[in-house]
């Protein structure tokens, strides 16, 4: 096994991690003991504290296309290697393109060789959550980017983390709804009742009663805002039922039309509203203490502080930030984050602080608010030091590479490194349970036809795990000890839906589903490059629904476009589109691929999960009723045309 403490072995890789970081400063070249290098020597380069090694110290240098930034070109960003991070990269590509979409970038401080348009501070972008009210955020047109009906929004129902997203099964097209007027011609606000003609996550496509098959006024809505309502609100309240003008005149005695078209169809409880609201009711709460990564050094955790909750997705401040700067984004039932007390149990690395000794007022977040994994047992065949596997690198979430377990820790956990890409002190190990969807058995990429990333510096190519082992002399990790459960995720290639971008977690951006592999997801955002594709779980907490972010009031990232091409269509799918309109089953085929053949052992219980959906979450009855001609006839009391 290679010595994690020998600088020559360990080249550069200063890469932009999944939490938006760099993982370390601007590297310097340390003094050499000649005016001039030898192509033949090694140059040490010093880096926050850790020593890498790089040949002939000029070839390998490059420099920034955005910032002007000199550094190792090895660890510069992307196969070109023109930039040095993430940032500069989709800086660049932003710049070039003229798309108003700054606010996705991490920001950097101008430079004499490029000038970077300053972004707000996060905190004036963001609207706070506030749990029972809706909140006006300025948000991506979902409506118009859906419109043209080539496009599908995952159904709630496959986030089982979001508000509904275990009750939403039964919310489908036909469902009638109270909805405001808007083609009425009256001063004041009135109502007419609307069926859903296509679903796209919480937003929904709704067509007055009486248009038929006229979609010249369809109109996108969210399913869970306040101007959604069952069909019998407005009797009950009071509130006026009037035909659209433009199509008054098409019934004499709309009463009846109504009772004939409403009868045995279906609508929304009369508790619907209050169901979504309790279903977004968070746990955590601002000044809970909890256990997170340390996004400088990925081996080891730190104590930090619940500063932000907007819908389940934490902003997390680190105990020793006075300022309130050294933050970042995750959800509730991130990996990434524990109770207090986690590390130790486990034999985790930890970052000690005594700040919270000068603090009051601080509470450690009850342990029953985290995600828990299944339990597992090591007494038999278990994972040992330095078997080799394949896992998601964590700081190039678009790539499968080469991985060694580097240590083994309690209660099923594993420190992980990618194999040619690792610190000199292993500070980039990464902790993976056992159980993660993240690691692999050796050649699960060459079975799933999937681009297996090796060593970097490996030069005995094609890559080949068998010869790899032999060179090595190394055992791969059996693969009866992975997980091999695929649930009914319902997610298909072509799906739109919202995504956290891994590489800056505090960004939720336009997304599309491009590949299924099992229960893996390849997520690629909308308008980038496939090179920032991410490979995430099926039940991933950072993936939600079409809507999600105008229901919590996060901020969400439009595509990167050209300034020609902002939406495909102004106008929202007629009712024939939407019924020929299918996503095909397979862009990839990936889905319909069966497991490798290996035996599948008798699994524990599946991993539980706290439910995110409050009081709503326990219910079992239907989300929709039938429409009878009673309430038909008790709806219409208020009937104006």
């Amino acid at each position: 096994m290679e010595n994690p403490k020998d600088p020559a072995e360990r080249p550069s890789r200063k890469r932009r991690d999944s939490f938006g970081m760099l993982d370390g400063g601007m590297a310097q070249l340390a003094p050499s003991s000649s005016s001039s290098s030898s192509s033949s020597s090694l140059t040490l380069i010093k880096t926050n504290g850790q020593v890498y090694t790089y040949p002939d110290g000029k070839a390998g240098m490059a420099t920034c296309e955005m910032c002007g930034m000199v550094g190792v070109r090895d660890a510069f960003y992307s196969k070109t290697k023109r930039f040095c991070s993430v940032s500069c990269s989709r800086s660049y590509s932003s710049n070039s393109k003229k798309a108003s979409i700054l606010a996705r970038l991490q920001g950097k401080p101008p430079t004499k060789k490029a000038k970077v348009l300053q972004k707000q501070p996060l905190v004036t972008k963001m609207v706070p959550f506030t749990q029972y009210q809706t909140i006006p955020v300025e948000v991506f047109d979902w409506g118009r980017y859906l419109g043209d009906g080539d496009a599908t929004g995952a159904p709630v129902s496959c986030f089982k983390h979001v508000p509904m997203g275990k009750s939403w099964g039964d919310i489908s097209e036909g469902v009638r709804v109270e909805v405001p007027n808007t083609d009425s011609g009256l001063p004041m606000k009135v109502y007419w009742i609307a069926g859903i003609i296509k679903l796209a996550g919480f937003k929904a496509l709704l067509r007055y009663e009486g248009f038929d098959g006229d979609s010249a006024r369809d109109f996108w809505l969210n399913l869970c805002v306040p101007d959604i309502h069952p069909v019998g609100w407005c009797a009950a309240g009071g509130k006026p039922l009037v035909p659209p003008q433009s199509i008054m005149h098409r019934f004499s005695n709309w009463k009846t039309f109504l009772i004939k078209r409403l009868t045995g169809s279906k609508t929304l409880p009369p508790d619907f509203s209050s169901k979504v609201q309790d279903s977004m009711q968070v746990p955590f709460k601002r000044q809970m203490r909890v256990e997170v990564v340390d996004k400088t050094h990925l081996c080891r955790t730190r104590v930090a502080l619940v500063e932000q909750v907007i819908g389940g997705r934490l902003r997390l401040v680190y105990e020793e930030c006075d300022d309130g700067t050294d933050d970042f984004w995750c959800h509730m039932y991130s990996p990434l984050i524990h109770r207090i007390g986690w590390s130790r149990s486990i034999g985790h690395r930890f970052k000690r602080s005594d700040v919270s000794k000068r603090l009051g007022g601080l509470t450690d977040a009850p342990g029953q608010l985290f995600a828990k994994v299944r339990e597992v047992d090591q007494s038999g065949a278990w994972f040992e030091d330095a078997m080799k596997l394949e896992a998601i690198d964590p700081l190039n979430l678009s790539a499968i590479c080469v991985a060694t377990v580097r240590k083994v820790l309690a209660d099923g956990y594993l420190m992980i490194g990618i194999d040619g890409s690792e610190a000199a002190d292993g500070s980039d190990w990464f902790c993976y349970h056992c159980t993660s969807p993240s690691i692999f058995p050796s050649g699960f990429c060459e079975i799933n036809d999937i681009e297996l990333t090796p060593p970097r510096g490996y030069t005995n190519l094609p890559f080949r795990w068998f010869e790899y082992l032999k060179e090595t002399k190394s055992l791969a990790a059996p693969v009866s000890l992975f997980n091999k459960d695929v649930p009914n995720h319902g997610f298909r290639p072509g799906m739109k839906l919202e995504a956290v971008d891994l590489m800056e977690p505090r960004l939720v951006c336009v997304a599309t589903v491009t590949r299924i592999v099992h229960r893996l997801l390849r997520i690629h955002f909308d308008g980038w490059e496939d090179e920032y594709d991410q490979w995430v779980d099926c039940e991933s907490p950072d993936l939600y629904p079409v809507g999600w972010c105008q229901l919590t009031g996060y901020q969400l990232q439009p595509p990167a476009v050209t300034a020609g091409n902002a939406h495909r269509s102004a106008r929202p799918v007629s009712l024939s589109g939407a019924a020929a309109t299918r996503v095909p089953r397979s862009l990839s085929g990936d889905e319909n691929e069966t497991p490798p053949d290996y035996p599948s052992p008798p699994t524990p219980a599946s991993a539980s999960q706290p439910s995110t959906e409050g009081r709503a979450g326990t219910h079992t009855h239907k989300l929709t009723e039938s429409i009878s001609v009673l309430m038909v006839s008790a709806a219409l009391e208020y009937l104006f045309c």
